[in-house]
């Protein structure tokens, strides 16, 4: 369907599960690394990993625990009947902290790839300032193109992040439309997948998702009525702050300036 205003907006998606819930995963020891090079202002950070293999830091663990037990106070009608997850590591750990401090470790889970974090091809682990620095013309096409349909070399826009939660949503739609689903994934994604439900334009998308710093365990969720999937909560985080941890809002890889 496509929304009724004076600019063509994205299509937006009508049908799906009876709720659709997201969280993004704890504090990740990337999410360390990441932090400390900006505040010393480098040009790029170093894993010790690859990207998908990264762990939970210890906040992080402490984070999925907190809303696993938040989980566990929900109503029987709110808790999930199925948990998808992205494949990477950070995002399994969280999923599984999550299950098994709400008593759900028996729910059936999956992986799909089409969760996964955005792929930042020669981009990847550099910083804004390394990204002028040695890619200095791209950077520049990247500001013209603009951050919603800017491709790195070898990485993917947030419009090829679009088409797999387009293809996500249709699966769910198809063979989980009377299921409560949690959905396990990271802040890009959980915010496109926002973008692409209620049909937001270009513009509306880089002001969602550059003026949100989407929270560590923070959820998302859309119950689904007369008119499609309504949205509930957006980057909630009272479980964290009842349980008495700290918030993370530390983005994952560079996003363009």
């Amino acid at each position: 369907m496509i929304q009724s205003t004076n600019t063509l907006a994205l299509a937006a998606w009508t049908k799906g599960p009876r709720s659709l819930w997201l969280i993004r995963h704890g504090q990740s020891e990337g999410n360390l690394i990441r932090d400390e090079a900006e505040r010393e202002n480098l040009p790029r950070y170093v894993l010790q990993t690859r990207d998908a293999d990264v762990p939970l830091s210890d906040l992080g663990r402490r984070q999925a625990d907190a809303f696993g037990r938040w989980l566990a106070e929900q109503p029987a009608e709110a808790l999930p009947d199925a948990v998808l997850v992205s494949p990477y590591r950070r995002a399994i750990e969280t999923a599984e902290r999550v299950l098994d401090a709400a008593g759900l470790a028996d729910v059936p889970r999956g992986l799909d790839e089409r969760l996964r974090d955005r792929e930042m091809g020669v981009w990847d682990s550099l910083m804004w300032r390394g990204i002028v620095d040695r890619f200095p013309d791209e950077a520049e096409r990247a500001k013209l193109v603009g951050r919603f349909f800017h491709r790195p070399p070898g990485g993917e826009s947030w419009a090829d992040i679009c088409l797999r939660v387009r293809t996500f949503l249709a699966d769910l739609t198809r063979e989980m439309a009377d299921a409560r689903v949690l959905v396990v994934a990271h802040d890009l994604v959980i915010q496109l997948t926002r973008v692409v439900v209620e049909g937001m334009d270009e513009a509306a998308a880089v002001e969602l998702v550059h003026g949100t710093q989407y929270a560590n365990t923070g959820l998302t969720t859309f119950e689904h009525g007369p008119g499609g999937p309504r949205l509930d909560r957006y980057n909630w985080t009272v479980h964290v702050r009842e349980e008495g941890e700290p918030e993370t809002r530390s983005e994952d890889a560079a996003v363009g300036r």
